[in-house]
């Protein structure tokens, strides 16, 4: 035996050690079930009501149990993250890190923070506060946004100095209430010392990622942060003509569950996000190509 028995039966196992009489043990554990009939035993009318409510308790334990255990042994890692997050930056690194590594991931991108022992998300990457409410978590990059535009809008709206950009078509970005808004284009004229722009004349859009596509399609400039238009600056599907940054007012977090880090390459997907995490901060102290 690799296992104890359960204790409610070693209780019944004493009981009737010291008894010798199975009426006398279930009165001791009152749980007067049964009756004899003859050399026989049977449920009487109550313990067959209680013992159909009792299966139906014990199938559901077993299948919750048969659900842990086929979670704990899918070898595949759930990253949950922000959609913007996803599409931008962490869902292009994680396609090399996963080719690397072999490990099995699957990346979802939602708003919703996962409600812990009730989905089988592994990590989440979250904006702000909202992560704190996992019991595992690090801090991981605070973010910077400046404004964006593609080659051929620029070519024909040429800006000659940051205030010219505050006159042109501008793509305003909103998230949802629950989270601190990003900085926003009036933010931007402060820092520049101007005043805000007047009413916009283009879509707002509750996505960054929407956004950011609307200014690579030539619709106008955006506020886009750094690590989601990184790729975008490099292969010249946006360009930045001036480097006048606005630091978000919170930072990313990465969470955890401690179950994570048992399964297969785990704590190695972990120790990944945190290094790229950190690439992504040291790039953003440096400045970026092509701008002035």
């Amino acid at each position: 035996m690799k296992k104890l028995p359960p204790l409610r039966a070693i209780q019944t196992f004493e009981a009737f050690g010291r008894h010798g009489s199975v009426a006398a043990t279930a009165d001791e554990l009152g749980v007067t079930l049964l009756e004899r009939h003859g050399k026989n035993i049977s449920l009487t009318p109550w313990g067959s009501i209680y013992h159909a409510k009792v299966t139906q308790a014990f199938d559901q334990l077993r299948e919750a149990q048969d659900e842990l255990l086929s979670i704990r042994a899918d070898s595949s890692l759930v990253v949950s993250c922000l959609p913007s997050l996803a599409s931008k930056w962490v869902g292009p690194q994680l396609f090399d890190w996963q080719a690397i590594s072999g490990a099995h991931v699957r990346l979802l991108g939602t708003g919703a923070e996962p409600r812990q022992g009730e989905e089988p998300v592994d990590f989440r990457i979250s904006y702000g506060d909202r992560v704190r409410s996992f019991e595992h978590y690090t801090e991981v990059f605070t973010d910077w946004v400046v404004p964006a535009c593609s080659p051929a809008f620029l070519a024909a709206n040429p800006v000659e100095d940051p205030a010219d950009i505050l006159s042109r078509s501008l793509l305003g970005i909103e998230w949802e209430s629950s989270y601190q808004q990003p900085p926003s284009w009036a933010d931007w004229a402060a820092k520049i010392g101007k005043p805000p722009p007047g009413a916009p004349r283009d879509l707002k859009f509750s996505i960054s990622s929407a956004a950011i596509d609307a200014a690579i399609n030539g619709r106008g400039f955006v506020l886009a942060q750094l690590s989601m238009i990184r790729d975008d600056l490099v292969a010249g599907r946006l360009v930045v003509p001036f480097d006048v940054r606005v630091k978000l007012s919170h930072t990313y977090f990465l969470a955890w569950q401690r179950s994570a880090l048992e399964k297969p390459l785990g704590a190695e997907l972990r120790a990944w996000i945190v290094k790229i995490s950190r690439r992504e901060a040291a790039l953003s102290e440096k400045g970026l190509p092509g701008t002035k």
